[in-house]
C-alpha cells in the first residue's frame, strides 16, 4: 500500500478536530441520570436530517444508558449504487477507534506487572534510545528527556504523523513506517530514525504513538499484536466481526466509504481504496492507531466493557481502577500547546481518549458531561462513554473528510440541545 494513502488517512483524520481522575462520584452519577430522557424521535430525525443534507449516505446509531439499550436507529444506505440500506450488520472501517481497543491490550500487560508506565520506553524497545529532536531548521539534538511509556500513551511522546511541513514531517514521510508492506518491527526501526517534533513531555501532538504501542504488546506478548488483541480482548467480549484481516467473504457487508468532492457531493471511494486495510492479503502491518473493522453490535460491546468498569456480561478485561486511570486526564497544565485538542471541547486526554473536564463552554461546542472520554475515526465515527448518566453511545458512517457536525448534531439529539450536565471540579 502506498505511504501516500496512508498519510491521506491519517491528516484527514488530524483535520477533524492534574492527573486526579474526572469521573463523576456514584452519587452524582446517579443524580445525573434523571436527567438525560433518551428521545428516540429527536434522534430519529437528527439522522436523518444527515443523509438529507447530503452529509452521510448511511448513518447508524446506538444508545445504552442504565444496563439497557435506549435506541437503535439507522438512516440512508450502506452502498447507494448497489441500493443496499444502512443496517444493524453493516460493518465499518472505524480507523482511529481503534486507538482505544489497543490502549485497552497494553493496559491488559500493565496489569500484569510487564512494565510501568514511566519506564522509559527503550527499556522495551531499544530502537527508541537516544531520541534526537528536529531544531526546525534541519537540524537534530538530543532530547531533553527519554520517550516514557505514559508519553505513547497520551501522545507526549513527540512523534510526528507525517502530515506537517516541517523538517521532522519531511524525515517522517521519507522512513515510510506506517507502509502497509512493513511489519511492526520495521515500522518502530523506521519510526525511530525519524527526529520527533518536540521534547517529550512538552506538548501534545496526534501521531503514530499509538502504532508504538501495538508494537509495545508484540514485544511484551510475544504474540503477534493481532493475534493477541483477538485472544484476550476481542474474543472475550464477543466482539465476533471484528478484525484487521477480514475474510473476503465479509466485503459484501461493509459500507461504502463516500468522499467529498470539490462541489459538495459525496462520491464512493474506489473499492481497490476501500480493500487496502482489510482486505489485501499482502499487507503485513497491523496498526495499533488504525485498521478495525467493526460491527456497531461489536462496538458497542468494547464501549460498554468500558461503561462497565472493565467488565461486560461476567467477563473482565480490566480492573475497574485500571479503566478509571485510563479515563483520566493526564495532560500536565503545563502542557499547552495541544494542537487541535481544543477544538474536541472542554477536555484534557487520557489513555488514547479524550477527557472531558468541564462543561460545554459555547453553544456551539458538543454535548456531554463532565467525566466522559471519547475518541473518534477519520470516517467520522464516534463513540463516547458517560459514567455520570450510566450512558455509552455510538455512531457508525463512513463520510470522508471528516464531519465533526454530525458528532455534534448527533449529541445535541441524545442529550437535547441544551444540556450542560454536573459541574464536576
Amino acid at each position: 500500500m502506498s505511504r501516500k494513502f496512508v498519510l491521506a488517512a491519517v491528516a484527514a483524520s488530524l483535520l477533524c478536530a492534574q492527573a486526579a481522575p474526572t469521573i463523576a462520584a456514584p452519587a452524582r452519577a446517579a443524580e445525573a441520570s434523571a436527567s438525560v430522557k433518551i428521545d428516540k424521535a429527536r434522534i430519529n430525525a437528527a439522522l436523518k436530517a444527515m443523509v438529507d443534507s447530503g452529509r452521510a449516505a448511511g448513518v447508524s446509531a446506538l444508545v445504552w444508558q442504565g444496563g439497557q439499550e435506549r435506541y437503535f436507529g439507522v438512516a440512508g444506505m450502506a452502498d447507494r449504487e448497489a441500493g443496499k440500506p444502512m443496517d444493524r450488520s453493516a460493518l465499518v472501517q472505524i480507523f482511529s477507534m481503534t486507538k482505544p481497543v489497543t490502549g485497552v491490550a497494553l493496559m491488559q500487560l500493565w496489569e500484569q506487572g510487564k512494565f510501568g508506565l514511566d519506564d522509559p520506553l527503550a527499556r522495551y524497545l531499544p530502537e527508541f534510545a537516544d531520541m534526537k529532536v528536529s531544531d526546525g531548521q534541519g537540524g537534530v539534538r538530543p532530547a531533553a528527556r527519554p520517550i516514557l511509556v505514559r508519553d505513547i500513551l497520551r501522545h507526549t511522546a513527540g512523534f510526528s504523523y507525517g502530515w506537517g511541513e516541517g523538517p521532522a514531517d519531511a524525515a517522517f514521510r521519507a522512513a515510510d513506517p506506517l507502509n502497509l508492506n512493513n511489519d511492526l518491527a520495521e515500522f518502530g526501526r523506521r519510526l525511530a530514525t525519524a527526529p520527533l517534533l518536540y521534547d517529550p513531555g512538552e506538548r501534545w501532538s496526534y501521531s503514530a504513538a499509538v502504532d508504538v504501542q501495538a508494537l509495545l504488546v508484540e514485544r511484551l506478548s510475544g504474540q503477534p499484536f493481532e493475534t493477541y488483541v483477538k485472544a484476550n480482548v476481542l474474543e472475550p467480549l464477543g466482539m465476533r466481526t471484528t478484525a484487521w484481516t477480514q475474510p473476503e467473504a465479509a466485503f459484501a457487508g461493509l459500507a461504502a466509504t463516500y468522499q467529498r468532492g470539490a462541489d459538495g457531493k459525496l462520491a464512493r471511494q474506489d473499492d481497490v481504496v476501500t480493500r487496502r486495510m482489510n482486505f489485501d492479503p499482502s499487507r503485513r502491518l497491523t496498526m495499533g492507531g488504525a485498521g478495525l473493522v467493526a460491527s456497531i453490535d461489536d462496538y458497542a460491546r468494547f464501549s460498554r466493557m468500558l461503561l462497565g468498569q472493565g467488565a461486560l456480561d461476567g467477563v473482565r478485561i480490566l480492573k475497574p481502577s485500571t479503566v478509571r486511570l485510563m479515563a483520566s486526564d493526564h495532560l500536565d497544565p503545563r502542557v499547552t500547546a495541544r494542537s487541535w485538542l481544543p477544538g474536541k471541547g472542554a477536555v484534557g486526554f487520557g489513555f488514547d481518549v479524550a477527557v472531558r473536564n468541564s462543561q460545554p463552554q459555547t453553544p456551539s461546542e458538543n454535548r456531554g458531561a463532565v467525566g466522559e472520554y471519547f475518541w473518534d475515526g477519520m470516517a467520522s465515527t464516534v463513540f463516547w462513554v458517560d459514567p455520570a448518566n450510566q450512558l455509552t453511545a455510538v455512531l457508525f458512517v463512513q463520510t470522508l473528510p471528516f464531519d465533526g457536525t454530525l458528532h455534534r448534531d448527533f449529541r445535541a439529539a441524545v442529550y437535547g440541545p441544551d444540556y450542560l450536565g454536573p459541574k464536576g471540579d
